[in-house]
Formats: structure tokens, sequence, C-alpha cells
């Protein structure tokens, strides 16, 4: 998507213009789950003054009831008009960072945290932090109510394509929608599993990134509903098929707008930025997991044999190992991190990223040697000679991890960090008071 920074004149050209007649303000809360208040649109004024004020105590991981009282601030880089529902009007969107009522940005809202961290990596001397995003979703049908079942809309594999399938509309529609939108679409395909699809935009900078990712997944959910399916982006939501990822390509820019990861002069046309950049994300993988890969179900995802990465690896010649280095060099050098799942808040997933990759900078970190063979053929002794270690196999365990990383704790602040690990805490607690039916058919009669 091209950003533009809307004046505020041209803010009320735009919704003249489009004839809209109700203003979406849209926000994340601690999850990455996108929250929003509808507002008539004579509401424009006071909202381009700052002056739109909500209940923060309703909002997961925001304040206590007694300091409630929040400020809707427009990014006013991110207004858009939904090409859908004239009926009733046009709605045009904006996406708001939360403020205190003293103007203070609020430290509990994750788009904050990554704004904040954009501005360290600026004040290092860097222009951007581009990421490219590539979030597959599954489509299930749905029952006689409109509630999703688990049952896929096909059976087809990676780039099958059937005439006339469901999926394959819907796919082709939310492509469409996209665009109209003024996403960039570079391919849309079908994945490995049967009700899979995967849809790859443009890459932006960070925060416009993470933007596009909770746009994009609102998108996909909307047209697919529209299609009689349920959309979801649950990492693993049937056994025995891969799940769905959301690999982040990722590069920095300098103040010149060169890709600081390319250097011709050496033998990987990589430079030093990108390997001690490669090098803190390595660092600090095992804690950035609780972040990139946050629900219970992300960990039934990140298993041996359905290509989801489980080794804290890097290559350039292989597919296996967690952080892969695309062919692609000049403009288009880049680390590709492939563990990130799109049930992660992008803000928070890319905010802690970056930090990782700027402590091994700052640092001057060297990673590990490249590891070119297929991890997965490797036996349990070869990994350990080659000291390659696993991600973390449960949330529990990733959790452990991130509370002794004082980098990406950090990063996310003591208030995002909290919420976070309490809540996180709390979710696995109560799934591990749940008995499933594997261990009942598996049980029930041996013992």
């Amino acid at each position: 998507m091209s950003k533009h920074v809307y004046t505020n004149d041209e803010v009320h050209d735009l919704v003249k213009k489009e004839n809209v007649h109700f203003l979406r303000l849209m926000f994340s809360d601690l999850f990455g789950t996108m929250k929003s208040v509808d507002i008539p649109v004579s509401q424009l004024d006071k909202l381009l003054a700052n002056k739109i004020m909500f209940d923060g105590s309703s909002i997961d991981g925001f304040v206590r009831i007694e300091e409630s009282d929040m400020y809707l601030y427009p990014d006013n880089s991110t207004w858009l008009v939904f090409p859908w529902g004239e009926e009733h009007g046009k709605v045009a969107r904006v996406i708001c960072s939360v403020h205190m009522t003293d103007g203070t940005p609020f430290a509990g809202d994750p788009r904050n945290a990554l704004i904040s961290e954009v501005k360290k990596m600026e004040d290092a001397g860097f222009k951007s932090f581009n990421i490219g995003p590539e979030p597959e979703f599954f489509l299930f049908k749905t029952d006689e109510h409109g509630n999703p079942t688990f049952q896929v809309n096909d059976h087809e594999s990676y780039f099958d394509m059937e005439p006339g399938d469901a999926g394959e509309d819907c796919r082709r529609d939310i492509v469409i929608m996209l665009e109209k939108m003024g996403f960039n679409v570079e391919a849309s395909h079908h994945e490995v599993a049967p009700g899979q699809h995967e849809i790859d935009f443009k890459y932006a900078d960070a925060l416009e990134a993470a933007d596009n990712i909770q746009t994009f997944k609102f998108v996909v959910r909307t047209i697919a509903k529209q299609h009689g399916l349920h959309a979801t982006f649950m990492p693993k939501p049937l056994s025995g098929i891969n799940g769905s990822g959301m690999h982040i390509n990722m590069s920095l820019f300098d103040q010149a707008g060169h890709n600081a990861f390319y250097d011709d002069k050496d033998k990987m046309q990589l430079s030093d930025t990108a390997y001690h950049f490669l090098a803190g994300v390595l660092k600090h993988v095992r804690s950035l997991t609780a972040i990139c890969n946050p629900i219970v179900n992300s960990y039934k995802r990140l298993v041996p044999g359905y290509e989801a990465p489980v080794y804290v690896a890097w290559s350039a010649s292989n597919r296996s190992p967690l952080i892969r280095i695309p062919s692609d060099r000049g403009m288009g050098t880049r680390l590709e991190l492939r563990s990130v799942d799109p049930t992660a808040n992008p803000y928070l997933a890319i905010a802690t990223i970056l930090a990782a990759g700027m402590d091994g900078l700052e640092n001057k970190l060297t990673p590990a040697p490249s590891v070119d063979e297929n991890i997965y053929e490797m036996s349990e002794k070869e990994r350990t000679e080659k000291n390659i270690k696993n991600l973390p196999d449960t949330l529990h365990n990733a959790l452990k991890d991130l509370k002794t990383d004082d980098v990406v704790r950090a990063a996310l602040g003591d208030h995002l960090y909290q919420s976070f690990y309490e809540a996180k805490t709390r979710e696995y607690d109560a799934y591990r008071q749940q008995v499933s039916d594997w261990e009942r058919n598996s049980y029930i009669s041996q013992y």
C-alpha cells in the first residue's frame, strides 16, 4: 500500500468525495485483536483534534477501572474507505494509537511499542525496517446457522486449482477487495494442506506492515463470510496436516535508501549489518517464540514433519532452518523468519524481532555457521554436535525463556510484558486442566 499522510483538509475532502457516513476507529488490544468504535462523520473534527475518548478498562491488557479514560489519536496515513456496505453509507477506516488523558502514548498499546522500537532504530541511523509477511489461513465450511465447522472446503494441495471451487472464488474476491483498498498483491495460491490458502502482498515499513496485516485479516474474514465460509488463522486447526504460518521477511534500509543487508563483496553477498542482525534474532529467538507463537495451539504446528521450523539454525540453501536467506540480492536481500504464525500480534512480533536484531548490531554479535543440510533428516546426535537447539515446545516453556530475556522484555515495556505474561500463564494453566479426546482414547481401556 502506498503511504500517504493525509492532511486534515484532505481527510475532509476524502469523506466528502466518497460520500462517507461513518468513521471506524480501529486499534489493537494486547492479543492483536482489532477493536473498533464507529462514529458518524459529523464527529470528524473532534476525531482530528484527538478528542475521541473510550473506556480502556474494558480492553484486554489495558488498565484498571479507576484509570480507564483514554483517547484515540488517528494516524492520518491509514485512512481508507471500505469498498462494501454502500447501501447504508460508506465507512472510512483509520487506525489509531492510544493515549492517556495527559496526551502521552499509552504504554499498554502494542502499536505504541512498535513505534518506540522504530524510533530507536532511526536513532541508530537507519531509515526503515521493511517487513514482507506471508500469512496463511484455512477456509472451513459453515453450518446452517453460519457457525464454523471443521470441514475443509476442498481437498487440493500446493498450487492446485479447481475452477468453480468456492475457496478459489473466495480467494479471488479477497484479492480483488485488497487491491481496491490499495494493497499491492504479489501472489495468491492454494497451500499444502486441504482448505489452506496464502496471499502475499508487497513489503512495507514496520508500522505500515503491521497495520496491513491487521487489515488483511479483517478483509479475509469479511469476504469469507460473504461466501458462506469461515476463515481462520489458527495455526493448527486439524491434526495430520500442515499448519498455518506467517513467515516474516525483513531488511534494514539506510538513510540513503540502500538495503543495509547487502554487500556484494561478501561470499554470500551479506553485509556485517545482516550478520549481526541475524545473530541477534537467533540469540533471542526462544524468548521471541512466546510473542510470535502466542497461543497453546501454536505449538501443535511447531513439530517435525509438517514443514514448520523446529530447530534454531539458519541457511541460504535449504528451507529446513528457522531463518532462511532467500536468493534475491541487492535491494531484495532479506532474512526470512519462518516460525511466526498468524495469531501473533503483529505490532509486538515486529517490535521484538527488531529489538533482537538491533541488539545483535549494537553488540556486534556473530551468528553460528550456516546449516546447509536438511536438519529434519539429522539424528539427535548430529544436531547436538552442530549445537542446533530446539525452539520451545510449549507455550509454558516459551514464557520461561521470555521471563529471562531483558532485551525482549524491554521492547515490550513493563506494562505489556506483565499483562502478556500473566494472561498467557492463565491460558496455559487452563489448557493443562483439560482432558482431551486423545488422552481418553489412548488410556481409558489400558489403565
